[in-house]
């Protein structure tokens, strides 16, 4: 049996016909960007998350640092990110001119340890970036209780956990301004980059819509340095068509979930565990062994796709190295000892079962 670690095909083959007539709008009408069907989404996406306000750009990277701009924040600035995390995350502070300086995750959640915040801040310290890594939420009020003893911003990378819950309160829905993703792979995917920011601050908002197109509200007229960050129509009405969708195949991916759990119990594998102020969107199935190239060898020649994510910790990239950060030890194991197995809402319980007796022989 074959069990790819992602099927990007299947979502499209699940709403086919409602895509190729979403599609074809788009294409009829003439409009390709900044159109009805972007509004459309910014305000459906908005009211899916709880808040106020949605902006569509072209990316969750574009997102994360159209925000920090219209923070205010730059060169001279640090802004705490996580140490184990996706590059993008560090990237986005690194293009506002700003410092990333990073803190170890937590232990048992792998997201931002709001414990070692604390002693990372400094006089230039702007804000604080929590990731919801592989679906799970961080520890939010724990982060937002240091920025507020501190002065500082919140800003949520949450490109990996849209309809994840943290206190019964859906990622989105915060105090916090939020950047998401929807990279085709993510829970709620794209045909193609694309990415929001979801806020219930207005003012912010409007910022972030004049940095997206080119710092102008009217054609040929630029109030500020502006860049060109804007989803297309056609992503648009696509995300449009999954969005109502989203909260179902979440529950999927859960049910994919509970069953690793209960089938590998027992295993040499670490299990993820989720919080108890937590509901995960398990985007990630992320399992750590010591022996994870003889694991994933076993899972590869059963037939089954894995993933690192990520196998570089982020200060030891040849980006990020000659910084000089560290040492992240724990951050370090992680990058040597994680193993992401294949998870969404179109598995097979034949292909999970599949991947449990592969760990199991």
């Amino acid at each position: 049996m074959n069990v790819p670690f992602l099927d990007l095909r299947a979502p499209y083959l699940e709403l086919r016909a409602e895509i190729d007539d979403a599609v074809s709008r788009v294409l009829r009408s003439g409009w390709y960007l900044l159109g009805p069907e972007v509004e459309a989404f910014e305000a459906e996406f908005a009211a899916y998350c709880g808040a106020d306000h949605c902006v569509a750009v072209n990316s969750g990277g574009d997102a994360l640092s159209l925000i920090l701009r219209a923070l205010g924040i730059g060169a001279g600035d640090e802004v705490i990110v996580p140490a184990h995390t996706f590059i993008a995350t560090w990237l986005a502070v690194s293009d506002t001119g700003a410092t990333p300086v990073p803190v170890e995750p937590d232990p048992v959640t792998f997201t931002m340890d709001p414990a070692r915040i604390e002693t990372a801040i400094t006089p230039r310290t702007r804000a604080i970036l929590p990731v919801h890594l592989y679906g799970h939420p961080a520890d939010l009020d724990a982060v937002r209780a240091v920025a507020d003893r501190h002065g500082l911003a919140v800003v949520e990378d949450a490109a990996q956990a849209p309809d994840a819950v943290y206190n019964g309160q859906r990622i989105g829905a915060s105090p916090s301004t939020v950047a998401f993703s929807f990279y085709p792979g993510k829970n709620l995917g794209a045909l193609g980059d694309s990415g929001a920011v979801v806020t219930s601050d207005r003012g912010l908002a409007e910022k972030v819509r004049l940095l997206r197109n080119y710092g102008s509200r009217v054609k040929y007229q630029h109030e500020v340095l502006g860049t060109n960050s804007r989803t297309d129509e056609i992503q648009a009405a696509v995300l449009r068509v999954k969005l109502p969708l989203l909260d179902e195949w979440n529950a999927r991916r859960a049910r994919v979930a509970e069953r690793y759990l209960a089938g590998l119990k027992g295993s040499d594998l670490e299990l993820p565990r989720v919080a108890s102020w937590a509901e995960h969107a398990w985007h990630l199935f992320v399992v750590r062994t010591s022996d994870r190239a003889a694991v994933a060898a076993r899972l590869e020649a059963a037939g089954v796709g894995t993933l690192v994510h990520y196998p570089v910790a982020v200060h030891a990239s040849p980006a990020y190295a000659p910084l000089g950060l560290g040492p992240f030890p724990l951050s370090s194991r992680l990058a040597d000892e994680v193993l992401s197995l294949p998870i969404g809402p179109h598995l097979t319980d034949d292909q999970v079962h599949h991947v449990i007796d592969a760990l199991g022989s």
